[in-house]
Protein backbone atom coordinates (compact mmCIF):
# COMPACT_ATOMS: atom_id res chain seq x y z
CA UNK A 1 0.00 0.00 0.00
CA UNK A 2 1.32 3.49 -0.79
CA UNK A 3 2.10 5.63 2.20
CA UNK A 4 -0.18 8.50 3.18
CA UNK A 5 1.34 11.83 2.22
CA UNK A 6 1.34 14.20 5.19
CA UNK A 7 2.34 17.82 5.69
CA UNK A 8 2.85 19.75 8.91
CA UNK A 9 2.11 23.48 8.92
CA UNK A 10 3.88 25.32 11.72
CA UNK A 11 6.48 22.61 12.29
CA UNK A 12 8.73 24.80 14.46
CA UNK A 13 6.45 25.06 17.52
CA UNK A 14 6.25 22.45 20.25
CA UNK A 15 3.07 20.85 18.90
CA UNK A 16 4.47 20.95 15.38
CA UNK A 17 7.81 19.46 16.39
CA UNK A 18 6.06 16.68 18.29
CA UNK A 19 3.85 15.96 15.27
CA UNK A 20 6.90 15.75 13.01
CA UNK A 21 8.68 13.36 15.36
CA UNK A 22 5.65 11.07 15.59
CA UNK A 23 4.83 11.14 11.89
CA UNK A 24 8.46 10.56 10.85
CA UNK A 25 8.35 7.25 12.72
CA UNK A 26 4.85 6.28 11.59
CA UNK A 27 4.94 3.16 9.39
CA UNK A 28 2.15 4.37 7.08
CA UNK A 29 3.21 8.01 6.58
CA UNK A 30 5.46 9.87 4.19
CA UNK A 31 6.27 13.38 5.40
CA UNK A 32 6.31 15.50 2.27
CA UNK A 33 6.17 19.11 3.49
CA UNK A 34 7.05 21.06 6.62
CA UNK A 35 6.38 24.78 6.91
CA UNK A 36 7.70 27.54 9.11
CA UNK A 37 7.92 31.16 8.10
CA UNK A 38 10.84 31.78 10.47
CA UNK A 39 12.76 28.75 9.15
CA UNK A 40 11.81 28.95 5.45
CA UNK A 41 14.64 27.73 3.26
CA UNK A 42 16.50 25.87 5.99
CA UNK A 43 17.05 22.10 5.73
CA UNK A 44 14.79 20.00 7.93
CA UNK A 45 17.78 18.34 9.54
CA UNK A 46 19.02 21.60 11.02
CA UNK A 47 15.93 21.44 13.25
CA UNK A 48 15.44 17.64 13.35
CA UNK A 49 19.01 16.25 13.19
CA UNK A 50 18.04 12.80 14.46
CA UNK A 51 15.22 12.21 11.98
CA UNK A 52 15.54 10.72 8.51
CA UNK A 53 13.55 13.56 6.96
CA UNK A 54 14.96 15.27 3.87
CA UNK A 55 13.95 18.61 2.40
CA UNK A 56 13.72 22.29 3.30
CA UNK A 57 11.13 24.29 5.17
CA UNK A 58 8.73 26.33 3.07
CA UNK A 59 6.64 29.25 4.27
CA UNK A 60 3.30 27.86 3.04
CA UNK A 61 1.77 24.44 2.38
CA UNK A 62 1.35 23.47 -1.27
CA UNK A 63 -1.68 21.22 -0.75
CA UNK A 64 -1.89 19.54 -4.15
CA UNK A 65 -1.02 15.87 -3.77
CA UNK A 66 -1.12 16.00 0.03
CA UNK A 67 -3.52 13.59 1.76
CA UNK A 68 -3.55 15.16 5.23
CA UNK A 69 -2.35 18.42 6.74
CA UNK A 70 -1.55 18.73 10.42
CA UNK A 71 -2.11 22.41 11.12
CA UNK A 72 -0.04 23.50 14.11
CA UNK A 73 -0.37 27.20 13.34
CA UNK A 74 -1.36 29.85 15.90
CA UNK A 75 -5.03 30.46 16.62
CA UNK A 76 -6.84 32.00 13.62
CA UNK A 77 -3.82 31.59 11.31
CA UNK A 78 -4.83 28.19 9.98
CA UNK A 79 -8.51 29.05 9.56
CA UNK A 80 -7.69 31.37 6.67
CA UNK A 81 -6.07 28.48 4.79
CA UNK A 82 -8.39 25.58 5.56
CA UNK A 83 -10.80 26.13 2.66
CA UNK A 84 -7.91 26.14 0.19
CA UNK A 85 -6.57 22.90 1.66
CA UNK A 86 -10.02 21.32 1.34
CA UNK A 87 -10.28 22.35 -2.31
CA UNK A 88 -7.04 20.50 -3.01
CA UNK A 89 -8.53 17.34 -1.47
CA UNK A 90 -6.60 17.27 1.80
CA UNK A 91 -8.07 16.33 5.15
CA UNK A 92 -7.09 18.66 7.99
CA UNK A 93 -6.17 17.91 11.57
CA UNK A 94 -6.09 21.23 13.38
CA UNK A 95 -4.14 21.70 16.63
CA UNK A 96 -5.27 25.24 17.32
CA UNK A 97 -8.53 26.36 18.93
CA UNK A 98 -10.02 27.45 15.61
CA UNK A 99 -12.63 24.70 15.34
CA UNK A 100 -13.05 23.35 18.86
CA UNK A 101 -16.15 25.35 19.78
CA UNK A 102 -19.37 24.77 17.86
CA UNK A 103 -20.75 28.26 18.46
CA UNK A 104 -19.06 31.01 16.45
CA UNK A 105 -20.46 33.60 18.86
CA UNK A 106 -18.28 32.17 21.63
CA UNK A 107 -14.99 33.06 19.94
CA UNK A 108 -14.98 36.83 20.61
CA UNK A 109 -15.42 36.20 24.33
CA UNK A 110 -12.73 33.54 24.66
CA UNK A 111 -10.28 34.46 21.88
CA UNK A 112 -10.82 38.19 21.52
CA UNK A 113 -11.90 38.20 17.85
CA UNK A 114 -14.60 37.04 15.47
CA UNK A 115 -14.11 33.59 14.03
CA UNK A 116 -12.32 33.95 10.65
CA UNK A 117 -14.19 31.07 8.96
CA UNK A 118 -17.48 30.38 10.80
CA UNK A 119 -18.91 28.50 7.83
CA UNK A 120 -16.40 25.70 8.50
CA UNK A 121 -17.41 25.07 12.11
CA UNK A 122 -20.19 22.70 11.13
CA UNK A 123 -17.67 20.53 9.28
CA UNK A 124 -15.43 20.10 12.32
CA UNK A 125 -15.41 17.08 14.62
CA UNK A 126 -13.69 17.42 17.98
CA UNK A 127 -10.69 15.10 17.95
CA UNK A 128 -11.31 13.29 21.23
CA UNK A 129 -11.44 9.62 20.20
CA UNK A 130 -12.96 8.40 23.46
CA UNK A 131 -16.09 10.44 22.67
CA UNK A 132 -16.13 10.82 18.87
CA UNK A 133 -14.58 7.76 17.22
CA UNK A 134 -17.36 7.24 14.69
CA UNK A 135 -17.52 10.88 13.64
CA UNK A 136 -13.73 11.05 13.26
CA UNK A 137 -13.80 8.18 10.76
CA UNK A 138 -15.61 10.35 8.22
CA UNK A 139 -14.39 13.81 9.20
CA UNK A 140 -12.62 16.07 6.73
CA UNK A 141 -11.77 18.54 9.50
CA UNK A 142 -10.69 17.32 12.95
CA UNK A 143 -10.20 19.82 15.77
CA UNK A 144 -7.86 18.41 18.41
CA UNK A 145 -8.98 19.63 21.86
CA UNK A 146 -6.76 21.53 24.27
CA UNK A 147 -4.54 19.78 26.80
CA UNK A 148 -6.49 20.97 29.86
CA UNK A 149 -9.72 20.11 28.06
CA UNK A 150 -8.62 16.57 27.25
CA UNK A 151 -7.59 15.80 30.83
CA UNK A 152 -10.70 17.36 32.38
CA UNK A 153 -13.22 15.87 29.95
CA UNK A 154 -11.75 12.38 30.26
CA UNK A 155 -11.69 12.69 34.06
CA UNK A 156 -15.38 13.63 34.23
CA UNK A 157 -17.17 12.17 31.19
CA UNK A 158 -18.10 8.76 32.67
CA UNK A 159 -19.59 10.33 35.80
CA UNK A 160 -21.50 12.91 33.76
CA UNK A 161 -22.70 10.30 31.28
CA UNK A 162 -24.03 8.13 34.08
CA UNK A 163 -25.77 11.04 35.82
CA UNK A 164 -23.62 10.32 38.86
CA UNK A 165 -22.58 13.87 39.81
CA UNK A 166 -24.74 15.28 42.59
CA UNK A 167 -23.55 18.90 42.66
CA UNK A 168 -20.98 21.32 41.31
CA UNK A 169 -17.55 20.21 40.10
CA UNK A 170 -14.22 21.82 40.89
CA UNK A 171 -11.23 21.15 38.61
CA UNK A 172 -7.79 22.13 39.89
CA UNK A 173 -5.43 21.72 36.93
CA UNK A 174 -1.68 22.17 36.60
CA UNK A 175 0.47 22.45 33.48
CA UNK A 176 4.12 22.50 32.56
CA UNK A 177 5.48 25.58 30.80
CA UNK A 178 5.56 23.98 27.32
CA UNK A 179 1.78 24.42 27.32
CA UNK A 180 2.42 28.13 26.75
CA UNK A 181 4.10 27.38 23.42
CA UNK A 182 7.62 27.90 22.14
CA UNK A 183 7.53 31.65 21.60
CA UNK A 184 9.36 33.40 24.44
CA UNK A 185 7.23 35.22 26.98
CA UNK A 186 7.66 36.68 30.42
CA UNK A 187 5.24 34.24 32.07
CA UNK A 188 7.20 31.18 30.91
CA UNK A 189 10.66 32.71 31.32
CA UNK A 190 12.80 30.46 33.54
CA UNK A 191 13.52 33.18 36.09
CA UNK A 192 9.78 33.86 36.43
CA UNK A 193 8.40 30.29 36.30
CA UNK A 194 11.20 28.44 38.09
CA UNK A 195 10.69 27.68 41.79
CA UNK A 196 7.16 29.07 41.64
CA UNK A 197 3.58 27.86 41.28
CA UNK A 198 0.85 30.28 40.29
CA UNK A 199 -2.84 30.19 39.41
CA UNK A 200 -4.04 32.14 36.38
CA UNK A 201 -7.16 32.83 34.30
CA UNK A 202 -9.24 32.93 37.46
CA UNK A 203 -12.09 34.65 35.62
CA UNK A 204 -12.30 31.77 33.13
CA UNK A 205 -9.79 29.91 31.00
CA UNK A 206 -10.41 29.51 27.26
CA UNK A 207 -10.49 25.71 27.63
CA UNK A 208 -13.49 25.95 29.94
CA UNK A 209 -16.09 26.23 27.12
CA UNK A 210 -14.58 23.15 25.45
CA UNK A 211 -15.01 21.20 28.67
CA UNK A 212 -18.60 22.27 29.27
CA UNK A 213 -19.53 21.75 25.59
CA UNK A 214 -18.29 18.16 25.58
CA UNK A 215 -19.65 17.26 28.99
CA UNK A 216 -23.07 18.55 27.94
CA UNK A 217 -22.79 16.29 24.91
CA UNK A 218 -22.56 13.16 27.07
CA UNK A 219 -24.96 14.26 29.83
CA UNK A 220 -28.36 12.50 29.93
CA UNK A 221 -30.13 15.88 30.02
CA UNK A 222 -27.62 17.57 27.65
CA UNK A 223 -26.61 19.96 30.45
CA UNK A 224 -23.08 19.98 31.84
CA UNK A 225 -22.67 20.25 35.62
CA UNK A 226 -21.67 23.66 36.89
CA UNK A 227 -17.90 23.67 36.85
CA UNK A 228 -15.18 25.81 38.42
CA UNK A 229 -11.92 25.42 36.53
CA UNK A 230 -8.66 26.90 37.86
CA UNK A 231 -5.39 26.28 35.98
CA UNK A 232 -1.92 26.60 37.49
CA UNK A 233 1.54 26.93 35.98
CA UNK A 234 4.14 24.70 37.62
CA UNK A 235 7.92 24.66 37.04
CA UNK A 236 8.20 21.57 34.84
CA UNK A 237 8.57 21.32 31.07
CA UNK A 238 5.62 19.09 30.17
CA UNK A 239 2.59 17.43 31.68
CA UNK A 240 -0.96 18.09 32.83
CA UNK A 241 -2.46 17.01 36.14
CA UNK A 242 -6.17 17.69 36.62
CA UNK A 243 -7.69 16.98 40.02
CA UNK A 244 -11.49 16.96 39.96
CA UNK A 245 -13.74 17.10 43.02
CA UNK A 246 -17.47 16.37 43.16
CA UNK A 247 -20.21 14.76 45.24
CA UNK A 248 -21.22 11.44 43.71
CA UNK A 249 -24.61 9.76 43.65
CA UNK A 250 -22.88 6.37 43.38
CA UNK A 251 -20.77 4.28 45.72
CA UNK A 252 -17.06 4.00 45.04
CA UNK A 253 -17.36 0.51 43.45
CA UNK A 254 -20.27 1.67 41.28
CA UNK A 255 -18.35 4.71 40.14
CA UNK A 256 -15.28 2.63 39.32
CA UNK A 257 -17.39 0.22 37.29
CA UNK A 258 -18.93 3.15 35.38
CA UNK A 259 -15.45 4.37 34.43
CA UNK A 260 -14.26 0.91 33.42
CA UNK A 261 -17.31 0.39 31.24
CA UNK A 262 -17.09 3.84 29.63
CA UNK A 263 -13.44 3.37 28.67
CA UNK A 264 -13.59 -0.32 27.72
CA UNK A 265 -11.69 -0.79 24.46
CA UNK A 266 -10.12 2.68 24.64
CA UNK A 267 -6.35 2.16 24.34
CA UNK A 268 -5.29 5.68 25.33
CA UNK A 269 -7.24 6.12 28.57
CA UNK A 270 -6.48 3.84 31.49
CA UNK A 271 -7.61 3.54 35.09
CA UNK A 272 -4.66 3.06 37.44
CA UNK A 273 -4.74 1.97 41.10
CA UNK A 274 -2.78 4.91 42.51
CA UNK A 275 -2.79 8.61 41.80
CA UNK A 276 -0.70 9.07 38.62
CA UNK A 277 2.11 11.55 38.37
CA UNK A 278 2.70 13.50 35.19
CA UNK A 279 5.99 11.68 34.72
CA UNK A 280 4.18 8.35 34.56
CA UNK A 281 2.26 9.59 31.50
CA UNK A 282 5.19 11.56 30.10
CA UNK A 283 6.02 11.15 26.41
CA UNK A 284 3.16 8.68 25.94
CA UNK A 285 -0.25 9.03 24.35
CA UNK A 286 -1.94 7.95 27.58
CA UNK A 287 -4.38 9.68 29.87
CA UNK A 288 -4.10 7.98 33.27
CA UNK A 289 -7.05 8.20 35.65
CA UNK A 290 -7.45 7.39 39.33
CA UNK A 291 -10.61 7.45 41.46
CA UNK A 292 -10.46 8.12 45.19
CA UNK A 293 -12.54 9.75 47.93
CA UNK A 294 -12.03 12.02 50.91
CA UNK A 295 -14.76 12.42 53.53
CA UNK A 296 -17.40 11.43 51.01
CA UNK A 297 -16.09 13.72 48.27
CA UNK A 298 -15.05 11.95 45.06
CA UNK A 299 -11.59 12.87 43.78
CA UNK A 300 -10.64 11.97 40.20
CA UNK A 301 -7.12 12.69 39.01
CA UNK A 302 -6.02 12.68 35.37
CA UNK A 303 -2.43 12.86 34.15
CA UNK A 304 -1.22 13.21 30.57
CA UNK A 305 1.57 14.65 28.47
CA UNK A 306 0.34 17.99 27.14
CA UNK A 307 2.32 17.65 23.90
CA UNK A 308 1.30 14.06 23.15
CA UNK A 309 -2.15 13.00 24.38
CA UNK A 310 -2.85 16.69 24.99
CA UNK A 311 -1.90 17.71 21.44
CA UNK A 312 -0.02 15.99 18.62
CA UNK A 313 -0.26 12.39 19.83
CA UNK A 314 -4.00 12.76 19.97
CA UNK A 315 -3.87 14.27 16.50
CA UNK A 316 -2.02 11.20 15.22
CA UNK A 317 -4.55 8.97 17.01
CA UNK A 318 -7.34 10.81 15.16
CA UNK A 319 -5.39 10.49 11.90
CA UNK A 320 -5.16 6.73 12.39
CA UNK A 321 -8.91 6.48 12.95
CA UNK A 322 -9.72 8.74 9.98
CA UNK A 323 -7.56 6.73 7.58
CA UNK A 324 -8.61 3.30 8.82
CA UNK A 325 -5.26 2.43 10.42
CA UNK A 326 -4.46 0.70 13.67
CA UNK A 327 -5.38 3.30 16.25
CA UNK A 328 -2.06 2.89 18.06
CA UNK A 329 0.13 3.05 14.93
CA UNK A 330 3.11 5.31 15.59
CA UNK A 331 2.01 5.80 19.20
CA UNK A 332 3.29 2.76 21.07
CA UNK A 333 5.76 4.95 22.88
CA UNK A 334 7.73 3.60 25.85
CA UNK A 335 7.45 5.58 29.05
CA UNK A 336 10.82 7.18 29.87
CA UNK A 337 10.85 6.88 33.63
CA UNK A 338 12.46 8.58 35.43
Amino acid sequence: MPKIRAAVAGANGYAGMTAVSLLAAHPDVELVQLTSRSLAGKPYQEVFPLLEVRGRFSDEIEPNGVDVIFSCLPHAAGAARTAQWFQAGARVIDMSADYRLKDAAAYPRWYGQEHPAPELLEKAVLGLPELHTEEIKQAQLIAVPGCYSTASILALAPAVHGGLIAADVVVDAKSGVSGAGRSPGLGSHFAEAGEAVSAYALNGHRHLPEITQELAGVAPDAVAPRLTFVPHLVPMVRGILATCYFDSKASAPELTEAYREFYAGQPSTQLVPTTPSTKLAGRTNLCLLNLAAQDGKTVVTAALDNLVKGASGQGVECFNIAFGLDRRAGLELPNQWP
